[in-house]
């Protein structure tokens, strides 16, 4: 048995091929190419997809495969593709990084109380991220391409339609769209509105996870596989990468820390709202997923690296950390702003108690423990919800720092744990699929047996009067900032 794991990422798409224990045998991967203007960015979508089936012949020769028992989707959620009347693409695929529709964002935020927002959507504020707001851009700017359309559909929705011929929107991606009710399970009746659309002109909601069809025929004799592949909608990266990880229970909190940090926790039910943490439609029927997000997590130690040591790898910087005692400094981490849990967008980054023997290397530990102080207020945010964290998975680049898996543990107080496996979303997609085939009986008993962890970072010294510093620290910074 063979199963296959497709990550629709945002700078690659790629595929992970795995045996019937899930053991990885082989990955590929391409660049997305984007047009970017004037605050657009698109990509051919069509093109995608050839680069997509070319990248599973290779695999799929590469390693003799002519039978693959199932397939499943993962990647991001809020891309917007215009179909028309024969499901073909209608321009560019419009990436969810596009920011053309700033005033459509002041329009619904104005029509819409944020408490409402919340209230339905689980999102806690109307940004250019969501497809509604490019769907109100299109109506303003381009009616023609507006009323030509049929449907309008997310990125891994369009791509299982033209697996399988199948036309069905996720849920756990249209959580993301900011026209869906995660609470009802259905569209909101009142954006559509605003919009201009009605449900017939998006696809049919089904649960994620659900299985879409087989491969088309014709797909499969062109990468080389027989009859009969089944495929799998999947469900979002995030989530995948819980499944991936083990974390598809209540208690468990998966961490990925790439240029952004990611925090995803199943949430108790009834999911609580306006909790003030953004909460999702999750990968399993009727539960929910909370899923606080810090933009100024892994990308301020690469701004750090990048400004102040060019020259020095990531392996020496950690070598070099773990001979350190605490430098005593502190760094508020909030280069690009603030937004989970402080929502902060005028906040800015501050390095405080600096002298001269410091160095580059005492201020790398500085911002490496500053995002540290930010998880933990980001898991006190959700056990202030009602969410429990008693494990931490780390996944991302971040999970490859001893030193910043160490931080993470005494910094919350919980176990961190880094499995084997580092590819949690290919891996995830690829538990989907072999559960679709029925080769387990749920994710839980997947994760039993081929989910291993590799190393256990054990909490220690908790900093509390430095963090309590750091908490004060940030509350002197707006007072600076916002004199009265």
């Amino acid at each position: 048995m063979a199963f296959l794991g497709i990550d629709l990422g945002t700078t690659n798409l790629k595929a992970a091929l795995y045996d019937e224990n899930l053991k990885l045998l082989d990955s590929e991967s391409f660049a997305v190419p984007y047009l970017r203007e004037n605050g657009f960015v698109e990509f051919d979508v069509d093109t995608c997809f050839e680069n997509l089936l070319d990248m599973l012949g290779t695999l799929f020769r590469r390693q003799g495969i002519t039978r693959l028992h199932a397939m499943a989707l993962t990647g991001q959620a809020e891309t917007l593709i215009l179909l028309d009347s024969h499901d073909r693409p209608i321009g560019n695929a419009i990436s969810w990084m596009d920011e053309r529709s700033q005033a459509e964002c002041a329009a619904l935020g104005e029509r819409f109380a944020p408490e409402d927002v919340e209230g339905v959507t689980g999102q806690l504020s109307v940004l250019p991220t969501w497809p509604a707001t490019k769907l109100m851009w299109l109506r303003r700017n381009r009616p023609d391409d507006f009323m030509r359309a049929k449907t309008f559909v997310l990125l891994k929705d369009y791509i299982a339609l033209r697996l399988t011929g199948r036309l069905m929107a996720d849920m756990s991606i249209a959580t993301f769209s900011l026209w869906f009710d995660i609470y009802k399970k259905r569209y909101w009746p009142e954006m559509l509105e605003a919009l201009g659309i009605n449900e017939s002109r998006l696809a049919p909601l089904c649960e994620p996870c659900a299985l879409a069809g087989e491969l088309l025929p014709g797909l499969a004799a062109r990468v080389g596989l027989e009859p009969g592949t089944l495929v799998s909608v999947g469900t979002l990266d995030h989530f995948a990468g819980m499944i991936g990880t083990g974390a598809t229970r209540v208690g468990r909190l998966t961490l990925s820390t790439g240029t952004v940090m990611a925090l995803a926790t199943m949430s108790t039910e009834p999911a609580p709202r306006h909790s003030g943490i953004a909460m999702h439609y999750g990968f399993l029927p009727d539960t929910h997923v909370m899923l606080p997000v810090v933009e100024s997590g892994g990308v301020s130690l690469e701004w750090f690296k990048r400004c102040c040591l060019p020259d020095t790898d990531y392996d020496t910087l950690n070598a070099e950390l773990l001979q350190r005692s605490d430098s005593g400094l502190l760094f508020l981490p909030n280069i690009v702003g603030t937004n989970a849990p402080a929502f902060d967008q005028d906040a800015t980054g501050v390095f405080w108690g600096l002298r001269q023997h410091h160095d580059a290397i005492d201020m790398a530990g500085a911002v490496m423990e500053g995002v540290s102080f930010v998880l933990r207020e980001n898991c006190e945010a959700l056990a202030a919800s009602g969410a429990t964290v008693s494990e931490i998975i780390a996944t991302g680049g971040g999970a490859k720092s001893p030193v910043w898996c160490q931080l993470h543990a005494d910094c919350t107080g919980v176990p961190v744990s880094v499995p084997r496996e580092k590819d949690a979303a290919c891996l995830g997609a690829a538990i989907i699929a072999a559960t679709c085939a029925g080769r387990f009986a749920d994710f839980e008993g997947a994760a039993k047996e081929c989910i291993h962890m590799e190393r256990t970072y054990v909490p220690g010294d908790r900093r509390e009067e430095k963090y309590l510093r750091f908490r004060k620290l940030y509350q002197a910074c707006l007072s600076v900032a916002r004199p009265s």
